[in-house]
């Protein structure tokens, strides 16, 4: 059985909105923005706590007064009873004669008008005493069984339709914004939008003090090898690598493209190269530890690059984040000249590096992997030869994959979290007592609720590795979607300004 009811302007109504509980709201006067949207058998519903404004059909509106007892225990989250509050100051206020009798829809409209002159709103003014009361702001046109659940049996004489789309307005500032949304944001949860995110500034970096030995070299005791150690790259992962190998007493020749990051590493005893090919001419065994495929390839290929000094007594050690075929390609060539190869994925991030205690997965050349034993001794807790070219490559990607798709469940966690009013640092305890916990998850938990996106892992090279790995499965025929999704998700982030930042940026995209 069903009641039909009639309402006013200024009636006291829960307003029920689609995948919502019923919510307290105010039929009011639409805003200028909103009668370009109107909603045929609808109601413009200002609601308490958000104070934001949408059309609502009258079939999903309730008179406040009569479902008031059974309606106020149907949510208990804070923002619920912050709209309740806000409901019950307005019924005092207006008895009280506050509220002058203006919708706070007309007022809010009155506050934007400075620049952008709209016409004038048409005022439907009711009284206050239809605020102050229920019964003479409801007409009941049909007598019938009582309910205090919002049914469907209002509607069954319609055809089903959606009661909310996608393009109902979320907010008044959404509509003069120009904002529109692809799925139904209800103005009744706390809610971000891009022009809420953290202001993009440069993620902040610590200096590297060569001269420190950590302590977990110190605990190595490691006997430094007699051959000479070229390294090419001091980025984030090299420059820690570098300063290790030089405190655990080996001989180390760089090279890097800006040359003021080698200034500080030529005072603690490296020796400056002027180029990639001059780095294997003055080493026994070269490191490089670059960017992305294309930057390993031109420090190989490339005009004074590698493959112009390698020869029977030289090893190439290839430690960029590279794909399977990469690393096949620039192995054939070294091979060709006569040289030695080996592919050495590092699996950690920057203070990793910097303590030396990095994961190592080696694969090519075993004589070589034999010789470099001290160095990967020096930069790495483990160090695991897995065989053949591409063994160590392949290896890399499927595990940047999953800790990707670790990072972006857990971007999203912490952003519903924050949403619906949860403690995001209680949420994270709570995950330290279950089997989730690992440093991973714990480290950038924190991270995404401090807004502290100091890069340890910048996320443009955990996009990449991602990319990398779905163009190798798509070699393979093995489907991936989750790892296609999340792709595009650190793209997104990617796109918002974040490349240089900590992965754990991710976050901004799940929030905003």
């Amino acid at each position: 059985m069903s009641t039909e009811w009639k309402y006013d302007v200024n009636d006291l109504v829960w307003a029920k909105m689609k995948g919502f509980p019923p919510w307290p709201g105010r039929v009011s006067e639409p805003t200028d923005a909103l009668k370009k949207i109107a909603k045929k058998n609808s109601k413009c519903i200002f609601f308490f706590g958000s104070k934001n404004f949408a059309w609502i059909e009258i079939g999903c509106l309730k008179p406040y007064y009569e479902f008031k007892e059974s309606l106020t225990i149907s949510c208990k989250t804070p923002t619920f009873k912050e709209a309740c509050k806000a409901i019950e100051q307005y019924i005092q206020d207006t008895k009280d004669g506050k509220n002058n009798g203006i919708p706070e829809s007309v007022n809010f409209e009155n506050l934007i008008k400075s620049d952008t002159p709209s016409q004038p709103v048409k005022k439907r003014i009711s009284t206050n005493a239809r605020n102050s009361t229920s019964n003479s702001s409801v007409k009941k046109r049909k007598s019938q069984n009582d309910s205090s659940s919002f049914d469907s049996d209002s509607t069954k004489s319609k055809p089903k339709k959606e009661r909310l789309n996608s393009s109902l307005n979320t907010g008044y500032f959404a509509t003069q914004l120009g904002l529109t949304t692809s799925n139904n944001i209800s103005p009744l949860r706390k809610n971000h939008s891009l022009l809420d995110r953290p202001a993009i500034q440069e993620p902040e970096s610590a200096p590297l003090d060569v001269t420190t030995v950590s302590r977990s070299l110190m605990n190595k005791n490691i006997l430094p090898s007699d051959l000479k150690f070229g390294f090419i790259g001091i980025g984030t992962m090299g420059a820690g690598i570098v300063k290790n190998l030089l405190n655990s007493g080996h001989k180390v020749v760089i090279w890097n493209r800006t040359t003021e990051k080698s200034q500080m590493f030529q005072d603690a005893g490296a020796i400056i190269a002027l180029t990639p090919s001059d780095v294997i001419g003055g080493s026994d065994i070269t490191f490089s530890c670059v960017a992305d495929p294309q930057v390993a390839k031109d420090m190989v290929f490339g005009n004074c690059g590698v493959l112009s000094e390698i020869t029977q007594d030289k090893g190439f050690v290839e430690m960029s984040g590279i794909d399977p075929e990469t690393s096949q390609d620039i192995g054939e060539a070294i091979i060709s000249k006569g040289g030695r190869y080996l592919e050495a994925m590092l699996q950690g991030s920057k203070p990793e590096a910097e303590d030396g205690s990095l994961i190592c997965m080696a694969a090519g050349d075993k004589t070589l992997y034999d010789d470099c034993h001290s160095a990967f001794c020096a930069i790495a807790k483990h160090s695991i030869y897995l065989g053949e070219v591409g063994s160590a490559t392949k290896m890399n990607l499927i595990l940047h994959s999953i800790k990707a798709v670790a990072l972006a469940g857990l971007a999203e966690g912490m952003a519903l979290a924050d949403r619906a009013g949860i403690s995001q640092k209680n949420l994270l305890e709570i995950l330290g007592m279950t089997s989730l916990k690992c440093s991973l998850l714990m480290e950038k938990g924190t991270a995404m609720m401090e807004n502290n996106f100091k890069t340890h892992q910048a996320l443009k090279h955990t996009q990449k590795d991602l990319s990398l790995s779905l163009n190798w499965s798509d070699t393979l025929e093995q489907p991936c979607p989750v790892t296609a999704s999340v792709n595009e998700v650190f793209k997104h982030a990617k796109r918002l300004g974040y490349s240089d930042h900590d992965s754990s940026a991710v976050y901004v995209r799940a929030k905003f």
